[in-house]
């Protein structure tokens, strides 16, 4: 079989433990599998390389600026970001292959769902695969915003973007204590983002936030399937939007006193 002619890139640091499913999900079927490391400390850059990954260093300036440095890196129009805590299903191999079967696929920009799966959990189930993310297109038509944190790809629009139906498996956290490490950095740096925005807090949104953000994730995100899994993950989430927000507010108290 013929590799699709895509350019899959990954930035990772410090993801040996969960970039070889990554890399071995896509290394047999596409053209090239570039990965853009950002100083690890551990063995990433040797396995990457052993499984047939080219690695690029580049020092860390953000999600979005380590994306748009990545997109660059491809050798092909046709381009397929996936993040070193993802897997290729089977499915969704499949599907892209068929894409590609008879020449350039019909669409120009496509959206994957992905599958959220935690550590402490042998499958996710697909009711809660809500989040469809643009990962794979041309980088002649669109690309990734230049954003530190928000990390998301750019799409004119005049152009129809398509949604395939199988997913990417993506095991975010390695453990509840690796949620709230990863919770806490992320959120630093949203606060700060928010801030330059100029966006602020206001009792009302600080007093009902985690209890809407519950909810978000536990109906609308459809947790609910997942039993006293799903509660447990709907708390975190809702953390996560809190400590977003009073990390703003310290921002806040900060930068009055310091006038």
């Amino acid at each position: 079989m013929n590799p699709c002619p895509i350019s899959v890139f990954i930035i990772a640091q410090d993801e040996a433990d969960r970039i070889p499913v990554t890399i071995r999900s896509v290394i047999e079927w596409v053209d090239e599998v570039i990965v853009i490391d950002s100083g690890s400390s551990d063995d990433t850059v040797e396995i990457s390389e052993k499984l047939g990954a080219n690695v690029v260093f580049n020092a860390w300036k953000g999600y979005g600026p380590q994306k748009v440095y990545g997109e660059k890196l491809c050798k092909h129009d046709w381009v397929f970001n996936l993040d070193a805590d993802e897997e290729v299903t089977d499915a969704l191999r499949d599907e892209i292959i068929g894409l590609f079967k008879n020449g350039e696929p019909p669409l120009q920009v496509y959206r994957i769902p992905r599958l959220p799966i935690y550590g402490f959990q042998q499958h996710g189930h697909p009711w809660t695969a809500f989040l469809k993310t643009v990962r794979m297109y041309k980088k002649s038509i669109c690309g990734f915003k230049d954003e530190i944190v928000h990390d998301s790809v750019l799409v004119p629009s005049d152009v129809t973007i398509g949604t395939l139906k199988s997913m990417i498996n993506h095991r975010s956290f390695r453990s509840l204590q690796h949620h709230v490490e990863k919770t806490n950095g992320y959120s630093t740096m949203q606060a700060e983002v928010l801030l330059e925005k100029g966006r602020k807090t206001n009792f009302l949104a600080m007093l009902i936030l985690p209890f809407f953000a519950f909810w978000k994730s536990y109906l609308l995100r459809r947790e609910f399937v997942n039993g006293i899994d799903g509660i447990l993950t709907s708390h975190m989430y809702a953390f996560m939007r809190f400590i977003r927000y009073a990390k703003l507010r310290e921002l806040e108290h900060k930068k009055r006193n310091d006038k």
